[in-house]
């Protein structure tokens, strides 16, 4: 069992934004209302929002052996439902005012959501199998992340060391729960009997500062789009005595604004911490120490506690030399067990057998440091969200079909041939990915770059945008 929530009964475990105010005790007898009511090993699927009702239903299936598929809880119908006719999931455990939209049987109503039974297939999973996240972040893409409690035990239990977590913390949801980042600041701090402060607000409005201040948060986490519009928001000058700890990751942060960000952190007595991850690897794969931090502002740092990095060369073969480009490979307990993308791949075992391939471009310098320097595959991170350049290309196909997407971190540029597409094609990717329509842009030119072969030259489209 991931969490002990009997062990701390009497603290308190969660305040929410609208005045709710409960204990670990009274968490674990929320959580039990529907632990009666399911069955062990049928697949859920879990429309996330950061609310009480939200993080009931996650701790629900996480303690009582039944699989769940995190998702936003503001996703669009028509991809859930996408997901839905893929994996057959027997619950859903979903928002009150989305009960229109979906069919089954409502068994309990309770903390703002319904869960909702099924009439499904049986298939089976892999007993092993305890949490399922998405890969794409937003376009609707059916390959999903396999976890174990291990994993998830595994990665908390690293997060807990290195970020020296204790029952006194008091960390606040600035990161939406379906995220893989965002759900281990939950499971990290629910290990350890702290209190999470739970909000859907965003960084820049100010209630989330308001409830931040009067509930004494003591730690924000973001990537990068979040620290560079809290520079916007002028952080450093803003009046939070309780706030200790700033942790990034979710993509490369700029590495003056992370040195602005370690400078300003040593100067006023708080820690801010660079970290690297992938939903493969559960959430966090390494972190930058800070007796180095300022000294090696643009690193990732060092392995966390149980893990390891190595570097391999086109061949597959070690790179032992500093400062020698390669393929970035993780090792460890957090390493998850692979890949679904439709129902048979559920049943499957351990694919990955504690070994990621990242994907990532990246060297080490003398001291053991790493650096990250580019990417192998076709996704780019937007705010933190992992987005497959390919997946979104077909979302836009819907509209033109002579088009391609390139991106880099924070931006997603679509390429057409056609005029006069350029609010569409924004406005219908912002539906459809949930992302802001700052996350796209569009450029009108004469011919999409192809090979002999009809292939896509995305490096030459990549050129027009560098």
């Amino acid at each position: 069992m991931l969490f002990n929530l009997c062990a701390y009964k009497d603290s308190t475990a969660v305040i929410s934004d609208r005045g709710e105010r409960y204990s670990y005790g009274e968490l674990n007898a929320m959580q039990q209302n529907l632990s009666v009511l399911l069955k062990q090993g049928r697949l859920a699927f879990c429309l996330c929002n950061n609310t009480v009702g939200s993080l009931v239903g996650y701790l629900s299936f996480i303690q009582n052996h039944v699989p769940a598929v995190m998702l936003d809880g503001e996703k669009d119908i028509e991809i859930i439902n996408g997901l839905i006719d893929i994996y057959q999931p027997q619950y859903l455990w979903i928002p009150e005012n989305r009960d229109s939209e979906f069919e089954g049987k409502t068994l309990i109503k309770q903390d703002g959501y319904l869960l909702i039974e099924r009439k499904t297939i049986q298939y089976e999973i892999h007993p092993a199998i305890a949490l399922l996240l998405t890969t794409s972040g937003s376009t609707g893409s059916p390959k999903l992340v396999k976890l174990t409690l291990q994993n998830l035990q595994s990665n908390a239990d690293s997060i807990v060391q290195y970020l020296d977590i204790t029952s006194e913390e008091r960390p606040i949801t600035s990161l939406p729960m379906y995220y893989s980042y965002g759900l281990s600041v939950i499971n990290s701090h629910l290990v350890k009997g702290a209190t999470i402060l739970l909000t859907d607000k965003t960084v820049i409005q100010k209630e989330f500062w308001t409830f931040a201040k009067e509930m004494e948060a003591t730690s924000i986490a973001g990537v990068p789009y979040t620290y560079e519009m809290l520079r916007r928001l002028r952080i450093f000058r803003m009046d939070l005595p309780s706030l200790k700890t700033m942790t990034q990751a979710g993509g490369k942060l700029n590495a003056k604004i992370a040195e602005e960000y370690i400078r300003n952190a040593e100067e006023t007595g708080r820690r801010f911490f660079v970290m690297y991850g992938q939903t493969e690897a559960t959430a966090r794969m390494s972190y930058l120490p800070q007796e180095r931090a300022i000294e090696k502002y643009d690193s990732i740092g060092i392995a966390i506690p149980g893990g390891s990095f190595s570097l391999i060369d086109g061949d597959g073969g070690d790179i032992t030399e500093p400062d020698v480009d390669g393929e970035l490979i993780y090792k460890g307990s957090n390493v998850s067990m692979g890949y679904a993308e439709c129902i048979a791949d559920l049943s499957k075992g351990d694919e990955n057998n504690g070994v990621l391939h990242t994907g990532d471009i990246g060297h080490r310098d003398v001291d053991g440091y790493y650096y990250i320097t580019g990417r192998m595959k076709r996704f780019v991170k937007i705010w933190g969200n992992r987005c497959n350049l390919d997946a979104i290309e077909q979302l836009v196909k819907t509209i033109t079909v002579n088009c391609a997407c390139v991106g880099v971190d924070d931006l997603i540029t679509v390429f057409v041939t056609e005029p006069g597409l350029d609010t569409e094609i924004k406005n219908f990717l912002s539906e459809k990915t949930g992302l802001n329509i700052r996350a796209f842009t569009v450029k009108v030119i004469n011919a999409i770059p192809k090979s002999p072969t009809g292939k896509l030259l995305y490096s030459e489209l990549q050129k027009l945008i560098n």
